[in-house]
């Protein structure tokens, strides 16, 4: 009996399901370590489905058993399909499979498990251009936008700065033809800030997902792949081979809608978490130029919780 409830109490600390404690996190690397940030720290505060759905714009996800992170099978057919992405003909797929495995992108996933989530409230769509608009409007807080010198020092450029320019606000505007497009260019304490200001609106509690919940919200309790399904289908989401070449208005692309009707779990932008790896701040879903791989639920990496990019965004979570 004492070997089981050890048994028990490592799963529990390896998947890291109870908010607030810090776990051991092998998805990271050796002696990395995965917490919730001080401000999560709190027990949830749970709301009714009828709280949660009020007003159309959350969803409720029942209590019950979710399916996380990924086995050998499923990072192999990530390789795979990120190879076939890259390159058409069969010799260079194998090239480019092997450069995107010397590179480890998918080998430090957290092992495939099955864990018991609580219910929970999350926003249907990441918050747009215009849901940040009102709230730097009402508030005076820094509108997103970033220099080119700070664009450039946090050293982990995809794009050029001329890329970026599209996604600058001008005058705490955002560009007019994104306004129903996710927020960009802020950092997770803009996130933060914007779910406290929600909240005084009316009335609920508000915060950023556990990298968990987000997972668990877009593969359902079937543990799937992508949020259709196991296989990838090139037209289901906003990834950098639909030809976009940049974020996409919230619902253009209803195959992402995950299986409780959660949309966009599935490519447009990375979204932060309320989950670290250390200093950084656990980021899920993948972007407007990624590869199928990258699209996967189980897929997350980090970044450091001031990070900008026109990548990143957020969206929230409700509470009592």
């Amino acid at each position: 009996m004492r070997v089981k409830h050890q048994r028990q109490a490592r799963k529990q600390l390896q998947l890291g399901m109870t908010r607030g404690v810090a776990v051991v996190c092998l998805a990271f690397g050796v002696g990395c370590r995965e917490t919730s940030p001080a401000s999560s720290a709190q027990p949830a505060l749970e709301i009714s489905q009828q709280d949660c759905e009020a007003g159309g714009d959350f969803v409720y996800v029942p209590p019950g058993e979710a399916v996380l992170g990924s086995d050998r099978a499923e990072r192999d057919y990530a390789y795979r399909i990120s190879a076939e992405a890259i390159a058409k003909a069969p010799e260079a797929q194998a090239e480019a499979e092997q450069s995107l495995r010397r590179k480890g992108w998918f080998d430090r996933e957290a092992r495939r498990e099955t864990a018991s989530l609580s219910a929970f409230c999350m926003a249907r769509f990441p918050v747009t251009q215009q849901d940040y608009q009102a709230f730097v409007q009402a508030t005076g807080h820094r509108a997103p936008t970033i220099s080119e010198a700070d664009y450039q020092q946090q050293g982990f450029l995809v794009h050029p700065y001329s890329a970026v320019q599209q996604f600058l606000w001008q005058d705490s505007q955002p560009p007019q033809d994104k306004a129903e497009h996710p927020v960009v260019l802020v950092s997770y304490s803009d996130a933060v800030a914007f779910a406290t200001w929600r909240g005084e609106q009316d009335g609920y509690r508000y915060r950023l997902p556990t990298a968990e919940e987000w997972e668990a919200a877009a593969r359902g309790n079937d543990g799937r792949y992508f949020p259709w399904g196991n296989d990838w289908q090139a037209e289901a989401t906003n990834w950098g081979g639909s030809g976009l070449d940049r974020t996409s208005a919230v619902g253009q692309f209803p195959l992402s809608q995950g299986p409780y009707g959660i949309a966009e779990m599935a490519g447009n932008v990375f979204e932060y978490t309320d989950s670290r790896a250390g200093q950084r701040v656990v980021m899920k879903g993948c972007s407007w130029d990624d590869l199928p791989g990258f699209c996967r639920g189980a897929y997350r990496h980090s970044r450091p919780p001031e990070s900008r990019h026109i990548l990143f965004g957020f969206r929230l979570m409700r509470e009592r």
